[in-house]
């Protein structure tokens, strides 16, 4: 009887601890949500949801390699059964475009097409500080024009592309 005692009482005593390593808590959604709040204090812009030990990622980060690791901090925490990353990688904004380089001939370019207009027959480009004048023009006429471009103050006028009736 002893012999059936010994095993009757290992065996109740058997059930009693698989019942209660069976019955210890799991890890509450709350506590999970803690945790994973911790772990992602590092990662900004990242948000977290708990439910049934599943977590959802939310939110934008700069790079695939921040959504990533986001996701492995989260991982490492105990009770978390899946990860759902809905994490966005925004792209950085592209460079500013560059700014056009304004030269000195850019403000004496504007000038001389200015003082030109008013003479038919007649076309100038300006290169390196010289005027170049092209084209057919009266005497009368490329008097006033040269007073008016020499005006300008540029390091020469080249009439030598000008014809001259």
């Amino acid at each position: 009887m002893t012999m059936k005692l010994k095993l009757l009482s290992t065996l109740i005593l058997s059930m009693g601890i698989l019942f209660m390593v069976s019955c210890k808590s799991k890890p509450k959604d709350a506590d999970i949500q803690a945790a994973v709040t911790t772990a992602l204090q590092s990662t900004p812009g990242v948000s977290a949801d708990v439910k049934d030990g599943v977590v959802t990622l939310s939110g934008a980060v700069a790079s695939q390699a921040d959504k990533d690791a986001a996701e492995a901090a989260v991982k490492l925490n105990q009770g978390v059964k899946s990860v759902v990353n809905n994490v966005t990688v925004t792209p950085p904004p592209p460079p500013p475009a560059p700014t056009p380089e304004v030269t000195a001939d850019d403000a004496l370019k504007t000038s001389v097409a200015s003082i030109v207009k008013d003479f038919p027959g007649i076309q100038a480009d300006v290169k390196d500080g010289v005027i170049i004048i092209t084209g057919e023009q009266k005497a009368d006429r490329w008097k006033k024009l040269k007073i008016a471009l020499d005006a300008l103050k540029p390091k020469k006028v080249d009439a030598s592309g000008l014809k001259v009736k």
